[in-house]
């Protein structure tokens, strides 16, 4: 069964694109390339155990099993040593890909508290987008009653688009909340 969101791609965003920016080729077409995860546990470098729920969280979320990333150097102010685990993360493709970012964009980001949609600043120039969210529990999969720590992860969506305004075009397509230009008056 295809993800709701590539049939989406497919037939809807795929031609639109194509239309708009001229491609003579279908395959020229930005699309989806991967979407990175990153959950960092700081209090990880104190307690090798407190990575252990992190891991499970980013599990449920993703569907994926996460890696552990670990130190890559010693930083005494951070009391950091090497080869110590300092976060997770995991790099979702293909269909776990779209159902995540389904799940992303019509149910975790609208539950973000005072969410205004996300910035439209946050492309790197070669048509990638970064987000960060601050708290875990946007996503339904995550009980409230069962986590130990509110943390917040980085998610990176990396597309094949050459520019960010083809980026911003594919993820628009896909419903992704980047707030609304008013031209009116401040008040």
């Amino acid at each position: 069964m295809h993800p709701r969101l590539r049939d989406q791609y497919e037939e809807v965003i795929r031609p639109e694109l194509q239309a708009r920016f001229n491609y003579v080729n279908q395959f020229q077409v930005p699309r989806l390339d991967k979407i990175v995860i990153n959950m960092g546990v700081g209090e990880a470098a104190q307690d090798a155990k407190r990575i252990t729920p992190a891991l499970e969280e980013l599990t449920l979320i993703s569907g994926q099993k996460p890696v552990e990333i670990k130190a890559r150097r010693s930083v005494a102010n951070f009391k950091v040593r090497e080869g110590v685990p300092v976060g997770c993360k995991v790099t979702l493709r293909r269909g776990r890909m779209y159902e995540f970012m389904d799940r992303l964009v019509n149910i975790a980001l609208p539950r973000v508290r005072d969410f205004r949609g996300v910035s439209a600043k946050s492309f790197d120039g070669r048509g990638n987008f970064a987000l960060g969210v601050k708290e875990q529990i946007v996503f339904p999969e995550i009980d409230y009653d069962r986590i130990d720590a509110i943390r917040g992860m980085d998610i990176v969506i990396c597309t094949t688009a050459k520019t960010d305004e083809e980026a911003k075009a594919l993820l628009e397509g896909f419903n992704m909340p980047f707030p609304k230009l008013t031209g009116g008056p401040k008040q």
